[in-house]
């Protein structure tokens, strides 16, 4: 998405440790209109598919997917919590993730209340690093029963490979911008190519499908065994 990349390349600031600041626009400071633009881009990207609810994780997802929420139809939006509290009641799927920006482990937590067995789900994020909020995410849904129909993500650090892992894995991952390598002492910050995108995807169609498969059977199986599990309980 050109201008997501030109706002990056404009107002991004390159830290230290692979740290990309978009504070500006993106994660602290927020500017809608660009987020009603980048849920256009991902309603084009994703049309055709069946998307009842978006998930996403706190906090700086919240914003991003509740605008873009309004281009499938208003579906509701869920975000996993990263801490207990006592607004969170009764039965929950959790699981442990690690963060890159914070350097630590942290529970994310959804109610059994609002993520539920026969969902069309999208995830909703701002970055993606090396995948781990994701898979933390794919594996409630796993867990749930639903079905993720795809990733939206803001900003992808291509060179740490996340997201390609991902896209290996059967994910259709729609990234609008995939920041390809940065240098903290000159502030440069290069963009994966359209056209290796378009590559990608062509290449993830044609060798990834029986990978997609054996997921698909996998997840099946896992499926088998908590009914195994209800049974016997």
């Amino acid at each position: 998405m050109k201008e997501l990349e030109e706002r990056i390349a404009q107002q991004g600031t390159v830290k230290p440790g692979n740290v990309l600041k978009v504070d500006a626009f993106l994660n602290h400071q927020c500017d809608v209109e660009l987020f009603d633009h980048m849920g256009a881009a991902w309603a084009e990207h994703f049309k055709g598919k069946t998307i009842d609810k978006i998930l996403t994780i706190e906090a700086s997802g919240i914003g991003i997917a509740c605008v873009v929420a309004r281009h499938f139809g208003n579906v509701p939006v869920v975000f996993a919590k990263k801490a207990q509290s006592i607004n969170l009641d009764g039965d929950q799927y959790t699981t442990t993730v690690y963060s890159f920006t914070k350097q630590k482990e942290f529970p994310v937590i959804v109610s059994k209340r609002y993520l539920n067995e026969g969902d069309h789900v999208l995830l909703i994020d701002d970055f993606l690093a090396n995948g781990k909020a994701l898979k933390g995410l794919i594996e409630l849904c796993h867990e749930a029963g639903a079905t993720v129909e795809g990733i939206g993500i803001a900003v992808e650090k291509g060179f740490q490979g996340g997201g390609d892992q991902l896209r290996e894995e059967g994910y259709d991952v729609d990234s609008l911008a995939i920041v390809e390598s940065m240098d903290p002492e000159n502030g440069t910050i290069e963009f994966r190519s359209c056209f290796f995108q378009y590559a990608q995807t062509i290449i993830r169609e044609d060798v990834t499908v029986e990978r997609r498969e054996e997921h698909r059977e996998n997840r099946k199986k896992d499926e088998g065994k908590r009914h195994e599990k209800r049974r016997v309980f």
